[in-house]
């Protein structure tokens, strides 16, 4: 798979070395020779690597090849574009397109007919695990339903309770070798585990919430027995020093450049109905703040008459006309730049909640709370690696997997993905029939904040 990822990489760049050399080359003022082609290369080539890594472009076979196809495009696009960056520096003005056009589409052409073919030489020739599935729990039934939409990777043999006898649980570890330990307390879990460690089984594991927040944590050396420091307050001083200045430095950019889509939003918004241009909604940010998030309106006035929360449908008729639109172009979140410039929010961090919500949530998880030690965020990992349909807690845990294992090259990796993201369906559609507060119930309000808005 290397060898394969790596001539994908090798003939996209060289269709780009091709035109910087007989084509944009001629158009600097001061030509390049080899050293200028070697350096403009590798940058590149660094670019797109990079990107294929996030986007997932280069996860041929690993992947679902729909899926690495549509990743691949998202790194051919940026990659292409940061080509066309350096050339206009180099040439001090905007060289001709087409050239650059022509070799995106051959780019598209020759890596989708390389994915498509070695996606599915490898599925065929290598195939999935077979799968001992050990639970415990009530909702193995929605992760038996994520199993079987991964098919090529996961075959599921046998489901077996994690509270039978160890010796019937030991005998029938021994016919896998790929194990999924599921929802167990962890007494029992450290048994099953141990035991399947030590028969050298590939383990699958699904993490506690304290296990999530042990993984974020550093090796201590004071003495001659290993310890693990985890602190209360999961980001460094400097960490979010730079994560604010990131945020007030990228809001005041992206402001001034959508300044002209926003007042003609608004100049949209009030002429469709004369209704106000915002719509404003409590929710909480770091150590439970409560502030008001901006949306534009996308839906008629009093959309909640009765003053519950109400999701919105696929076709729900509370949508304007030009709600519609800027809701499907996610138009209608650019207000939330001014809540990051203020410091309600930041570009990444968890998905703000109603106070409502997350007092009645913590009656049944004491642990949301924790997701509350950084700031809400425009767009996050629960987010971009969640579904609309995942459970809440499940939510939870990626939200304190970010929190855990804050970088900034992480906010910078989910930055980017949010590109990807908003070019999907499923981020943007409502719930496919109607449904109102009492039918939902708690997780599904929870999931959606209870703005109709969304």
């Amino acid at each position: 798979m290397l060898v394969i990822c790596a001539v994908m990489i090798l003939v996209c760049s060289g269709m780009i070395l091709y035109i910087l050399n007989r084509i944009y080359n001629l158009e600097f003022r001061t030509q390049l020779y080899l050293r200028g082609h070697i350096f403009v290369m590798a940058l590149y080539i660094g670019v797109f690597i990079f990107l294929g890594q996030v986007f997932g472009g280069l996860l041929v076979g690993i992947r679902k090849v729909g899926e690495v196809m549509f990743s691949f495009l998202f790194t051919c696009i940026l990659s292409d574009v940061f080509f066309y960056f350096i050339v206009m520096l180099l040439s001090y003005k905007f060289p001709a397109v087409l050239p650059l056009l022509a070799v995106f589409l051959l780019q598209l052409v020759f890596s989708f007919i390389w994915i498509n073919f070695f996606g599915k030489l490898y599925s065929k020739k290598f195939r999935p695990y077979d799968v001992l599935l050990i639970y415990s729990g009530d909702s193995i039934e929605n992760f038996k339903k994520k199993l079987k939409e991964r098919t090529d990777q996961f075959n599921v043999l046998e489901v077996l309770w994690a509270d039978v006898d160890m010796e019937e649980l030991k005998s029938t570890i021994d016919r896998y070798n790929t194990v999924m330990l599921w929802d167990i307390p962890a007494k029992k879990r450290n048994i099953i585990f141990k035991y399947c460690y030590e028969e050298s089984k590939r383990i699958y594991v699904m993490p506690k919430i304290s296990d999530i927040i042990l993984n974020g944590s550093s090796p201590v050396h004071l003495f001659d027995t290993p310890l693990l420091l985890t602190e209360g307050n999961p980001l460094e001083y400097e960490e979010r020093i730079i994560k604010r200045t990131v945020d007030i430095i990228l809001s005041l950019l992206l402001i001034i450049l959508t300044s002209p889509v926003m007042l003609i939003t608004a100049a949209a918004i009030k002429l469709c109905d004369r209704g106000p241009v915002f719509y404003k909604q409590v929710r909480c940010t770091k150590n439970s703040r409560e502030f008001n998030i901006i949306k534009f309106r996308s839906m008629i006035e009093n959309a909640e008459k009765k003053g519950v929360a109400v999701l919105a449908e696929e076709n729900d008729p509370r949508i304007t006309p030009v709600g519609r639109f800027i809701r499907k172009m996610r138009i209608d979140e650019l207000p939330q730049l001014f809540n990051v410039l203020k410091g309600d929010m930041s570009f990444v961090g968890p998905r703000p909640e109603r106070p409502e919500f997350i007092r009645k949530f913590r009656e049944t998880m004491p642990e949301f709370t924790y997701r509350m030690k950084v700031r809400a965020g425009i767009t996050g990992y629960a987010q971009l690696y969640g579904k609309y349909n995942t459970l809440p807690y499940d939510k939870l845990k990626f939200d304190l997997y970010y929190i855990e294992q804050y970088s900034i090259w992480l906010d910078i990796k989910l930055m980017i993905l949010t590109l990807k993201i908003l070019f999907t369906k499923e981020s943007t559609e409502g719930t496919k029939d109607r449904v109102t507060a009492a039918d939902t119930g708690l997780d599904e309000r929870m999931e959606n904040g209870g703005d109709p808005e969304e």
